[in-house]
């Protein structure tokens, strides 16, 4: 690095003739390189306004033509020197940077996954959001530091040091987003869990709801105020910093020019924003309390630890930020700068919060299971005050065959039920085909003999075991008895009283409105022949006398 520090113009070094310099052992033409104005310089290096070539062996060109080739040459812009200090932690860095992104594709995978319904207030995207900046962050982190080891290497400054600075800057950018989309997400969380007993416990048109409404889009202006701020921008004059009067003259003016400076009032409203959102959340969604101190106390109470880690560190990270806007020798944008400063000041912060975001995503549960979890926990509570006992799943596993809704699905099937269908299509159809194949011959099929096919077997009806049978009966004997009462037993023939006086008698010796005539038979005396002289209208029997009555 002591090379591009000390840059001044030198004599050509002598060679045979006036028209010859010989450069490390290898002669040149000097009318050539005057013609293509090139000018040697002390750090051993050969320049014009758009050529740069090393100078010394084994980088040095073989020859250089008339018309201005040169032949195995070597550009300036090539890593050429060991790495640094500056190297050597920013590849540490990176390291760390890689290692938490594993985890976070982990955490994105563990709360992205659903396992409810997506509702219309609440969508899944919301809460990996913060996971999706926690990406960007690690991924703009370790690009910046990978080409942060070319910053060191170079042996003439060019790129390397923009791409480095260039992805600082979105870093921090995307770790303002990462803190915000956090917060912002647990303020929807804590929504989600005050509205799920009663969705209409909150109105959606109040000045709460246009404030969620309108304060994610005023943060998402500042922060993109800052990436315009800083990115679009000529970071040629920036990368020239090869010699000292360079550095001053054009290096230091472009790094800290008033752009740098009001992108850092940005991040700070970003900041602000956020904090104001936290408040916002407590204030609504958790418990009121009375006086300004229990009010203080109560916000920090329910405020997540994670945020009191993650805001300070923000807030240092947007510090440090202007810090390097008015201090160019503390700033990443310079190439000799105090390495502890930059990566204490400028990546460690956000460093920190990507761990803390990982760590708090591991002692948090999915949010649908979590909301499963208080959704039974209040079923539980609405079924002791109605006292209401659940069965245990056990239950309904060892229940086996003999439960109530297989009972009643063998009583169907017993006599005779079947699935659903249209005006029992099925059966039509299959008592049409035995129609059809019976007329075709005038005595049913017969089994075959020995040397035919052997008939299917009758259907097998396994054996249902006593216990089936005895409650078969009795559920038939009971549905008797309630489709036909029956008198008591201890009723009889003798225990009827007599007929009144003057009633008349036949010669049957049957009354025809006696009391006991109305007596039903039981079932079991039934005569089920329809061959019967008595008619249904309870009249007396006809007694046929001659051929002459009939």
């Amino acid at each position: 690095m002591d090379l591009l520090v000390a840059r001044d113009m030198l004599a050509w070094p002598p060679g045979n003739s006036e028209n010859e310099t010989i450069i490390d052992g290898v002669a040149f033409n000097l009318t050539t390189l005057k013609h293509w104005n090139y000018t040697y310089w002390s750090n051993r290096t050969l320049s014009n306004e758009t050529w740069c070539e090393l100078g010394f062996k084994p980088y040095l060109a073989d020859a250089l033509y008339a018309n201005g080739t040169w032949i195995n040459s070597t550009s300036c812009y090539v890593p050429l020197d060991p790495i640094g200090t500056r190297s050597a932690v920013g590849v540490a860095y990176a390291v760390a940077f890689v290692i938490c992104l594993f985890f976070i594709f982990i955490n994105l995978a563990r709360h992205g996954k659903l396992h409810l319904p997506t509702e219309k207030r609440f969508y899944p995207i919301g809460r990996r959001w913060q996971w999706y900046w926690a990406i960007w962050v690690c991924a703009t982190a370790i690009i910046g530091l990978f080409f942060n080891v070319d910053v060191d290497r170079y042996y003439v400054m060019e790129i390397p040091i923009i791409i480095t600075s260039f992805f600082w800057y979105l870093m921090q950018m995307g770790t303002t987003a990462l803190v915000w989309e956090a917060v912002r997400h647990w303020g929807s969380w804590m929504e989600r869990q005050f509205i799920d007993p009663n969705p209409f416990v909150l109105p959606e048109n109040d000045p709460r709801w246009h404030f969620e409404f309108w304060v994610p889009l005023f943060f998402y202006f500042w922060d993109w105020m800052n990436f315009f701020m800083i990115i679009p921008r000529n970071w040629g004059p920036i990368m020239r910093q090869r010699a000292p009067d360079q550095v001053v003259n054009e290096a230091e003016p472009n790094a800290m020019d008033p752009r740098f400076k009001a992108a850092v009032f940005m991040l700070f409203v970003c900041w602000c924003t956020i904090c104001v959102y936290l408040w916002h959340a407590v204030r609504h969604y958790e418990k009121k309390f009375v006086g300004a101190t229990n009010r203080v106390k109560g916000f920090f109470s329910y405020m997540p630890w994670r945020f009191v880690l993650e805001i300070p560190l923000l807030l240092a990270l947007i510090a440090f930020q202007g810090l390097a806007a008015w201090r160019f020798d503390l700033s990443p944008l310079k190439v000799e700068t105090n390495v502890a400063a930059v990566f204490v000041g400028g990546y460690t912060p956000s460093l920190l919060i990507v761990i803390v975001q990982i760590i708090d995503g591991f002692m948090r549960p999915n949010e649908d299971r979590e909301l499963i979890r208080q959704r039974r926990i209040r079923g539980d509570a609405v079924d002791r005050e109605l006292g209401y006992v659940t069965k245990p799943a056990w239950w309904h596993r060892n229940a086996g065959a003999d439960d109530m809704a297989n009972r009643i699905m063998r009583n169907v099937r017993e006599v005779g039920g079947g699935r659903a269908t249209a005006n029992r299509v099925d059966h039509i159809a299959q008592d049409r085909v035995h129609q059809r194949e019976s007329t075709a011959i005038e005595m049913n099929p017969m089994s075959p003999g020995a040397g035919g096919t052997a008939a299917a077997p009758p259907p097998y009806t396994p054996y249902s075991g006593k216990s089936d049978r005895r409650k078969t009966e009795q559920a038939m004997a009971a549905a008797a008895q309630a489709l036909f009462p029956q008198p008591s037993p201890a009723a009889s023939a003798s225990d009827v009283p007599p007929p009144a006086f003057g009633a008349s008698t036949t010669a049957g010796g049957g009354g025809g409105n006696d009391d006991g005539g109305s007596l039903r038979p039981r079932t079991a005396e039934r005569n089920h022949s329809t061959a019967s002289s008595v008619s249904v209208s309870r009249q007396q029997p006809q007694q046929v006398r001659s051929m002459l009555d009939v």
